[in-house]
């Protein structure tokens, strides 16, 4: 009788220690998720400030159509990204094709002294801000899963409910270079 009562006690035990562990992977999963979705709200907050800024530097700068058009190239590039690594491969595009737009906006006094075009890289600083922050709060769920999923005996239990290890969001070479600032 006590054996019975031992052997029920440990199945219990057991069960609950897998399906605690099951909701924690939910949870640690959902995070990451709930981060993704930051990274994309910001994203698509830069992308909407792009038409206003590309509609700007038009009229000081008409003969730029090659970077106008390669902004506008890699916006729609991010709006279409259906994942994360999509959507880092977009952000980086659209990133270069930023920097090259405001490079040519050097050569254009009188557009650097347009007040809407100084609110416009005021906005985009501020959602770059929120992006890079977005991008840490992500990376650090994408961590504490990618953790979960790789220690015993969580990793069983991801194993056995088919949880994947998901891909951190990552800076390109690129982006790792140091940025000229002019005034």
């Amino acid at each position: 009788m006590i054996t019975l009562y031992t052997i029920i006690g440990i199945v219990v035990l057991l069960f609950l220690w897998l399906l605690s562990t099951y909701n924690s992977l939910v949870t640690l999963r959902n995070r990451v998720r709930e981060a993704w979705s930051q990274i994309d709200v910001q994203l698509k907050r830069r992308s909407s400030l792009i038409p206003n800024l590309v509609e700007t530097v038009k009229g000081y700068a008409k003969h730029e159509k090659g970077v106008l058009e390669e902004v506008t190239k890699a916006r729609t590039a991010l709006m279409g990204a259906k994942n994360p690594h999509e959507a880092a491969d977009a952000d980086n595009m659209l990133t270069g094709a930023l920097k090259s737009l405001f490079a040519v906006a050097e050569n254009y006094p009188n557009l650097r002294a347009s007040e809407n075009f100084k609110q416009l890289q005021d906005e985009l600083s501020d959602t770059e801000t929120k992006v890079a922050a977005s991008r840490q709060f992500y990376n650090t769920n994408v961590l504490d899963l990618n953790n979960n999923l790789e220690t015993i005996p969580s990793a069983w239990v991801g194993q056995m409910f088919n949880f994947q290890k998901e891909e951190f969001f990552k800076a390109t070479e690129e982006e790792k270079k140091d940025i000229e600032v002019k005034f």
